[in-house]
């Protein structure tokens, strides 16, 4: 018998305030068409003025709650992946753990769009090592607040909404047959830092800054290293890609999750795609679409998820899931 940590319930949350292509037309030179063409996004939810990543979180993290049937008191850790914390200190989990009345500890962890993999490998490794028994998993981001509106490369890019999961060790058996985190693999490059970032903060510029992005170099490296690290996992379990169910992949761009479909020989109904609606939700993006996807009962129990993610660092992941 071995410990693993199981998905006992998820929850997602999205900004009322919908921004469509047609809208960032009348502010950037830009096209719905361009738009499309290049990422696949038509539209995306950006938060209203006032409302903060802790305020996306909360209501994600309470909705996963309801959805796992446990109560707040029972939650004994909290892993929030995000980009935009409310403040430079203290993390934005602490907030969150204020605010729903959970005990234990509460800690943020910064991978960009990888960041959820990584909040879950995090999570996974405390249940499974008895340094906590129930965890809360979030990615939450307003990502907005880092966009320049005048740079028509990247703000038609990026959305903000918020996605958790209530996970909850338990001994298993030990084998790819297991409900739960069967795996993670977590990867970064330091020396491709500059491909993807942002142009200040507080121990540089002392100021927020705005994303900064080289387009091409990030979609050459995003198929092959997210290849890559799904033969990991796959190897990692003794499975092959024709027994993943449902691949739920960091929301990015159309292109990058068609690519990595075909490589991996999966069908396009098998993949989870949310990027249309949502844009790129960085740390978000996945549970967003995992919410969906269980929400509308196309994941059922038993079902093997392949979530991968790649971004800026860079970092990338891969994990598998069984439902």
């Amino acid at each position: 018998m071995v410990m693993r940590s199981r998905v006992l319930g998820c929850g997602t949350f999205l900004p009322a305030n919908i921004v469509t292509n047609q809208d960032l037309e009348q502010r950037v030179d830009t096209s719905d068409e361009w738009i499309v063409q290049r990422t696949g996004i038509r539209s995306r939810h950006i938060a209203a003025e006032g409302e903060k990543t802790s305020d996306l979180a909360i209501a994600a993290a309470t909705r996963a709650l309801e959805h796992a049937g446990v109560p707040a008191g029972s939650i004994d850790c909290i892993v929030l992946a995000t980009t935009t914390p409310d403040n430079t200190f203290p993390a934005t989990a602490t907030k969150v753990q204020a605010a729903l009345g959970t005990k234990g500890f509460a800690m943020d962890i910064q991978a960009v769009c990888a960041g959820f993999v990584y909040a879950m490998a995090v999570a996974d490794n405390f249940l499974r090592n008895g340094q906590a028994r129930r965890a809360l998993v979030i990615g939450a981001e307003t990502f907005s607040r880092l966009l320049d509106w005048n740079d028509r490369t990247t703000c038609v890019l990026f959305g903000d909404g918020a996605g958790a999961i209530v996970l909850e060790a338990y001994e298993a058996k030990g084998d790819s047959t297991d409900r739960g985190v069967l795996s993670t693999h977590l990867h970064s490059d330091g020396s491709q830092y500059d491909l993807l970032y942002v142009d200040g903060g507080a121990s540089s510029t002392g100021t927020i800054g705005h994303v900064r992005m080289h387009g091409q170099e990030i979609f050459r490296h995003a198929v092959s290293k997210l290849s890559a690290v799904v033969e990991e996992a796959l190897v990692a379990n003794g499975l092959e890609s024709t027994d993943i169910d449902w691949m739920v992949p960091h929301q990015a761009n159309r292109r990058i999750i068609d690519g990595l479909a075909r490589k991996m020989k999966l069908s396009p109904e098998k993949v989870v795609l949310t990027v249309d609606r949502h844009g790129n939700t960085s740390a978000a993006s996945i549970p967003l679409a995992l919410g969906e996807a269980v929400a509308d009962g196309r994941v059922k129990r038993g079902d093997l998820i392949l979530m991968e993610a790649i971004g800026g660092g860079l970092t990338w992941g891969s994990a598998l899931v069984r439902w």
